[in-house]
C-alpha cells in the first residue's frame, strides 16, 4: 500500500511544531538563564495604549512588543532578553516616564502583538513619547540663554525639578549650542560623570559636568531621533536629525562611538547661517579678492583650496559657488557629506559602501553637462588626474587637497601621478586657508609687545617689503607706534575673549613663471620663492596684519601659523 502526504498539511504541521519548541524553550530558560519571567501573549489582551509607546518598524527590529500599560507601568515582552538589551530598553521607556517590567515570550507571541499595529488608526506622530524636538520649545528656551553661564543655570534646574524629563536637558543643550553659536556638542562620559563641551570658534570649552544617569537618557534619546540602534554598543554608530527654527532647518549629525566608561556622544550642528556671510567678509585682503574673482568666472580650470580639517574649506567652496550661480550654469558637487544644502545646485553625497567614491562621482556628474564641478577631496590618482583632464575640456572644478601650504599643490599633485605638462594648463590657483578667532571688541585689551615678538613682526615685515609688499596698503603704518592686543573675557564673548572667527589667506595664480616651472617638478620652496613676487600676502604676512589692525592676537595666528617659518 502506498502513502501520499498532504504536502501542505506536513509543512502547516511542522511550523506549528517548531512554534511550539520556541515556547517551550522560553517556558525554560526565562527565569532560569535571563531572571524575567516567561509569557505566551496568544492568551493575553494587547494593550492598544501599550503598543502606542514606541512604532511598529522599531518594535519589530528590536523584537520586543509592549502588551499592557496599568498606571506607569509598562510590561514588555522580549524574544532574546540580553542584560545590555534590557538596559537600553530600561531607559528609553524611562526616558517616556514609563516603569518597564520584561517578560520573554516566543517570536509567534511577539507576532500576535504586532499584528495588532494594522488595526490601530492613529498616526506615527501622535504616538506615545513621540521622538521629536520642538523647533518652539528650542526657541523658547534661546530668548532665556545668553551665555555658557546660562545653559548650565538652566540644566542644574531642571535636575532639581522632578517634573521634568530627562529629555528637556537634551532641549537646553540644543537650545544653548544654537544661541552662542557652538559648533558641535561633546558628551564625554568619565567614571564618575560626564563631561559636556562646546566647541565655539574652532576651541572646547567645558559647559558643565552631568550625572552619568542623566547620560544614559540622553544617549537613548539621540540614537532614537538619529535613526540609530539603541541596543547597539559596542560599535560606532553615526546618524542625523533636523530642527526647525522660524523655517530654517538646522541639520545635526551624531556620532557614537564606545569607550571605556560608555558611549561618546558628538553632536555637529549645521546651520545654514554660518555660510551665508559674503565671500567679501571672510577677511580675504582686496588684491586677493580680486585675483579670486578673476579665477572664479573663468568658464574652465582647476581651483584648489589647502588646509587642515576645520580650517573653513568647505565654507569657502560653498561661497565660490553662490557667487557664480546664475539660472544659466548647471554646479554639480561631490560632497562627503553634504554638510549644507544650497539652493540651484545638484548636490550628490559620496556613498563608499556602494562604491559612489569621489571618483565615481566625479565621472557620473560629468555626463550631466556641467559648467561648474565641486569635489570633495582629492584624495587618490584617479580622481586627480579626472579632475584635471575635466579642467582641460571646459568645466570650472573646485576642490581641496591636504596639504600645508598652498605652494604645497603643485608637487602633491605630481605625487599623484598628474602629468606636469597636463597640468600647467589646467590649474588656474591654488589657496591656502586657516580660520583664526577675532578678538571680542567688547573686552579686548592692549598688550605690552615683548622683545620677541617685536623682532618675529618686525622679521616678517622686512621680508613683505624685500617682495614688494608694503603693509601701509593693508592699512598699517610699521612707522607709528605698533599695538597688538590680547584676548580678556566678558558676558558677550562667554569668557572667551573671542568672538566669532575669519580667515587668513594665501594663494599662489598659475603664472608664466609657474608654468615655467611645474615641468621640473619644483621644490615647496622653488615655488614660494615665484609666490612672494606674485604681489599677495603669505598666510604669515596675512596674520600679523590683522594681529596690527586689533582683528586678532599674536598668539591666534601663532596657533595655526608658523610665524618663525624661513
Amino acid at each position: 500500500m502506498t502513502i501520499i502526504f498532504d504536502d501542505e498539511k506536513e509543512k502547516k504541521n511542522l511550523t506549528e511544531l517548531r512554534k511550539q519548541e520556541e515556547e517551550d524553550l522560553v517556558q525554560m530558560i526565562a527565569e532560569a538563564k535571563y531572571g524575567i519571567p516567561p509569557i505566551n501573549l496568544s492568551g493575553v489582551t494587547i494593550d492598544n495604549n501599550a503598543l502606542r509607546a514606541i512604532s511598529e518598524s522599531e518594535a519589530r527590529e528590536l523584537e520586543i512588543a509592549p502588551f499592557k500599560v496599568v498606571g506607569k507601568n509598562i510590561h514588555v515582552a522580549v524574544r532574546s532578553p540580553q542584560p545590555e538589551k534590557l538596559e537600553s530598553l530600561k531607559n528609553y521607556f524611562s526616558e517616556h516616564d514609563f516603569i518597564p517590567h520584561f517578560y520573554m515570550a516566543s517570536t509567534a507571541s511577539l507576532e500576535k502583538a504586532w499584528e495588532r499595529y494594522k488595526e490601530m488608526s492613529f498616526a506615527s506622530e501622535s504616538r506615545m513619547g513621540a521622538v521629536t524636538i520642538s523647533g518652539e520649545i528650542l526657541k523658547n528656551l534661546m530668548a532665556e540663554i545668553k551665555n555658557i553661564d546660562d545653559i548650565k543655570s538652566a540644566i542644574t534646574e531642571t535636575e532639581k525639578d522632578k517634573t521634568r524629563t530627562t529629555s528637556h536637558i537634551l532641549e537646553i543643550v540644543l537650545a544653548g549650542a544654537i544661541a552662542v553659536n557652538a559648533s558641535d556638542i561633546h558628551f564625554e562620559p568619565e567614571e564618575n560623570m560626564v563631561r559636556l563641551r562646546f566647541r565655539l570658534d574652532g576651541v572646547l570649552h567645558e559647559v558643565m559636568q552631568l550625572p552619568l544617569a542623566v547620560h544614559k537618557f540622553i544617549n537613548s534619546r539621540v540614537k532614537l531621533i538619529s535613526g540609530l540602534k539603541i541596543t547597539t554598543t559596542a560599535i560606532a554608530q553615526d546618524g542625523r536629525f533636523s530642527v526647525f527654527l522660524n523655517e530654517t532647518e538646522i541639520n545635526i549629525r551624531s556620532s557614537i562611538m564606545p569607550g571605556a566608561y560608555g558611549e561618546s556622544i558628538v553632536l555637529r550642528l549645521l546651520n545654514p547661517k554660518s555660510i551665508r556671510g559674503k565671500l567679501e567678509e571672510a577677511g580675504i585682503e582686496p588684491k586677493l579678492y580680486e585675483v579670486f574673482m578673476e579665477e572664479i568666472r573663468k568658464p574652465n580650470g582647476l581651483i584648489l583650496l589647502t588646509g587642515p580639517t576645520g580650517s573653513g574649506k568647505t565654507t569657502t567652496l560653498y561661497s565660490f559657488l553662490q557667487k557664480i550661480y546664475s539660472d544659466e550654469v548647471k554646479i554639480i558637487t561631490i560632497e562627503d557629506p553634504i554638510e549644507y544644502h544650497l539652493p540651484g545646485i545638484s548636490q550628490t553625497q559620496v556613498e563608499e559602501e556602494k562604491d559612489y567614491t569621489f571618483l565615481n562621482g566625479l565621472r557620473s556628474a560629468l555626463r550631466q553637462d556641467p559648467d561648474v564641478i565641486m569635489v570633495g577631496e582629492i584624495r587618490d590618482a584617479e580622481t586627480a588626474k579626472t579632475a584635471v583632464e575635466s579642467a582641460l575640456t571646459g568645466h570650472l572644478v573646485f576642490s581641496t587637497l591636504h596639504t600645508n601650504n598652498a605652494a604645497g599643490v603643485i608637487p602633491r599633485l605630481i605625487d599623484l601621478e598628474v602629468n606636469p605638462k597636463i597640468l600647467v594648463s589646467a590649474l588656474s590657483l591654488s589657496i591656502a586657508q586657516r580660520l583664526v578667532r577675532k578678538l571680542c571688541n567688547v573686552c579686548k585689551k592692549e598688550k605690552v609687545i615683548t622683545d620677541e615678538e617685536m623682532r618675529t613682526i618686525k622679521t616678517i615685515y622686512e621680508k613683505a617689503k624685500n617682495d614688494g609688499k608694503d603693509f601701509i596698503n593693508y592699512g598699517v603704518d610699521m612707522n607709528a607706534p605698533l599695538k597688538i592686543y590680547e584676548a580678556v573675557g566678558c558676558d558677550k564673548c562667554n569668557k572667551t575673549g573671542y568672538q566669532g572667527r575669519m580667515g587668513i589667506f594665501e594663494a599662489i595664480k598659475n603664472d608664466k613663471d609657474i608654468e615655467e616651472i611645474i615641468v621640473k617638478n619644483p621644490s615647496e620652496r622653488e615655488i614660494k620663492a615665484i609666490q612672494a613676487k606674485q604681489g599677495t600676502l603669505s598666510m604669515r604676512e596675512d596674520g600679523i596684519i590683522k594681529t596690527l589692525k586689533g582683528i586678532t592676537s599674536l598668539d591666534e595666528v601663532a596657533s595655526v601659523v608658523d610665524l618663525n617659518e624661513e
